[in-house]
């Protein structure tokens, strides 16, 4: 029996996932991981060294070389680096957005990074999201939670997202680039997005940050209170 717990978080893009977990992590004293990152790291690694993404075998190459770290910042998050340099900006991009959905759709990719994420939970009790946390990566996981929330909704968090950034993009842009990575990340062959059995839907559509939070922390507590 593993003797940490977990905190399993799905959900599609722009659905609070990121920020939800990272601050219920911060609220009960767990570590924060951030599995989309990894993939990104994996995208942006390939796009550096000019691999071609539609090559499965040389992208899973990337995958295997790269080595991945999380360096806790002052806000409960993680700072990004890749190979040793920092990424967290780099990987948020919408260039990294339009080709992360393939990259992870990848058998190999996956397999790698989720004995990563599987490792990395080994440290301690662990607040994970992504897409397929509950059901591949913890299906044993102590709480399981899939966010949702509307397309309208979710375009315009990612577009206050890459503002703060300070990067430019528009409502349109991101309402069809999450309509396509909804569809993709739906109907891909491994590992594809979907709510676990088990888990606690939690749509947060016209909820603000704080309260998906509690709400989220709620259901944990009295889901750990029982175990």
């Amino acid at each position: 029996m593993r003797q940490y717990k977990v905190i399993a978080i799905d959900g599609p893009a722009g659905s609070g996932k990121s920020t939800t977990a990272k601050l219920l992590a911060a609220r009960l004293g767990f570590t924060y991981l951030d599995t989309g990152a990894m993939y990104r790291c994996v995208t942006l690694a390939a796009i550096e060294t000019d691999v071609d993404i539609q090559d499965e075998d040389a992208v899973g190459k990337i995958a295997e070389s790269i080595e991945i770290e999380f360096v806790p910042d002052e806000e409960g998050g993680n700072r990004v680096f890749l190979d040793g340099r920092e990424v967290t900006r780099d990987i948020r991009t919408p260039h990294i957005d339009s080709h992360v959905s393939l990259v992870s759709s990848y058998k190999f990719v996956r397999e790698k990074m989720v004995a990563l994420q599987q490792k990395f939970a080994e440290r301690g009790n662990v607040v994970a999201e992504g897409r397929d946390i509950a059901t591949v990566v913890f299906p044993d996981a102590d709480i399981k939670i899939f966010l949702s929330a509307d397309l309208e909704t979710r375009a315009i968090r990612r577009c206050r997202q890459l503002e703060n950034l300070g990067i430019e993009t528009t409502f349109e842009e991101q309402a069809a680039s999450l309509s396509s990575r909804d569809l993709f990340d739906s109907g891909r062959a491994n590992s594809p997005l979907r709510q676990d059995p088990d888990a606690v839907p939690l749509d947060t559509s016209g909820m603000s940050i704080n309260e998906q939070v509690e709400r989220a922390y709620e259901l944990s507590c009295a889901k750990l209170e029982k175990k």
